[in-house]
C-alpha cells in the first residue's frame, strides 16, 4: 500500500491526528496522559516545534503544530516510538501502540489555524465526553494548560488569540477566550457556520486557491501518495483546473468567455477534448467548468467532434 501524504516545508502548520492500534485506549489513566504530554513537549523542544493546541481523548489525540524547520516527520517518529516504548514498559506489553502512520493535514494560515484550535478544544464536547458548559474544565487539553497551568514554553497562543478576538496572551486574554469557547460549545448549530466541521478529513485546511496552488507545486508527489479517494479526487481536480487555465492562455481566451450563449461553441468543445486527453479530466467536471451543459450533452458533443475529424 502507498504511504500517506507528507508535505513539509519551513514554517508549515499541521493538524496531526493518530489513534491507538485497533482503536484501543491510549490514555486510560492519568499516568498515560501525563507521560504523553511530557514526551510531546520534549519533542517540541528537541525539534523546535511550536504547539498551538492539543487534546487527548481516550483512544486518540489531536495536535496543532507549527514547524519552523521541516521536522514533523522526524519529530513524530521520535514522539511515537518513544511513547510506544514507555507505554509497553508501563503495561509490560509488546507491539504497536498506534494504529499506523499519523495523519497530518496542512493548515494554510493563522485564520485556518484559529478554526483548528477551536475544533481541537471542542473535541471533548463533540465526543460527548463533557457537557458543553463544561468545555473549559476538560483536563487534557491545551486550554486547561492556558487557564490553570502548568504551561510548557513551547505551547504558543499569541497568534490565534489575536486572530480570534484580538486578545493578548495573558490571563485576561485566556479568560476571554474561555468565555468565547463556552458560548461556541453551547451553540452546536454554529459549528458548521464557523467552519468547524470536517477539519480532521482530507489533506489540507484552507482556501481552495491555496490548496490548488499547493497541489500544483507538489503535484508529482501528491498524485503518487497513499491518499484516500476523496483526497485524490480533490488533487486531480486541482491539476485539471491548472490545465484549463493554461490552455485558455494558450488560445488567448479568458474564463469569463466560457459562459457563452449559445453554450455550444466549437472552440470550447475542442478545449474540453484537449484537456480530457491531456489530464484525464472527467466529463462531468469538464461540462460544469466549460459551461457545456450536463455530462451527457458534452459526451454527445465530443462524439460528434470525433466523427467529424474522421
Amino acid at each position: 500500500m502507498a504511504r500517506r501524504l507528507r508535505i513539509e516545508y519551513p514554517g508549515a502548520i499541521h493538524h496531526v491526528i493518530n489513534r491507538g492500534n485497533y482503536r484501543r485506549d491510549l490514555f486510560e489513566n492519568v499516568d498515560a496522559a501525563e507521560a504523553f504530554l511530557a514526551t510531546l513537549f520534549q519533542a517540541a523542544d528537541q525539534f523546535g516545534w511550536q504547539v498551538h493546541a492539543y487534546v487527548l481523548m481516550r483512544n486518540h489525540f489531536h495536535l496543532a503544530v507549527e514547524t519552523p524547520e521541516p521536522t514533523l516527520g522526524e519529530g513524530m517518529h521520535w514522539l511515537q516510538s518513544s511513547m510506544a516504548s514507555r507505554f509497553n514498559r508501563l503495561r509490560a506489553e509488546k507491539g504497536h501502540l498506534f494504529q499506523g502512520r499519523y495523519q497530518a493535514l496542512l493548515i494554510e494560515d493563522i485564520t485556518a489555524l484559529s478554526r483548528v484550535v477551536n475544533y481541537i478544544h471542542l473535541n471533548p464536547v463533540r465526543a460527548k465526553v463533557v457537557l458543553p458548559e463544561q468545555v473549559t474544565g476538560y483536563r487534557w487539553s491545551s486550554l486547561a494548560a492556558l487557564l490553570k497551568g502548568p504551561r510548557p514554553t513551547s505551547l504558543k497562543a499569541r497568534d490565534w488569540l489575536s486572530a480570534i478576538g484580538d486578545w493578548s496572551d495573558n490571563d485576561d486574554g485566556h479568560r476571554a477566550y474561555a468565555d468565547y469557547l463556552h458560548k461556541l460549545a453551547l451553540d452546536e448549530a454554529s459549528w458548521k457556520r464557523e467552519g468547524l466541521v470536517g477539519l480532521a478529513q482530507g489533506w489540507a485546511i484552507g482556501t481552495l486557491a491555496w490548496r490548488r496552488a499547493l497541489a500544483k507545486k507538489h503535484a508529482a508527489h501528491l498524485l503518487t501518495s497513499g491518499l484516500q479517494g476523496a483526497e485524490r479526487l480533490e488533487l486531480r481536480q486541482a491539476s485539471w483546473h491548472t490545465a484549463l487555465t493554461h490552455r485558455l492562455a494558450l488560445i488567448n481566451r479568458t474564463s469569463s468567455e466560457l459562459i457563452t450563449k449559445p453554450m455550444k461553441q466549437s472552440w470550447k468543445i475542442e478545449l474540453a477534448g484537449e484537456i480530457r486527453q491531456q489530464t484525464g479530466a472527467s466529463i462531468p467536471w469538464l461540462a460544469e467548468h466549460l459551461h457545456l451543459g450536463g455530462a451527457a450533452t458534452l459526451r454527445g458533443y465530443l462524439h460528434q467532434a470525433k466523427r467529424a475529424k474522421k
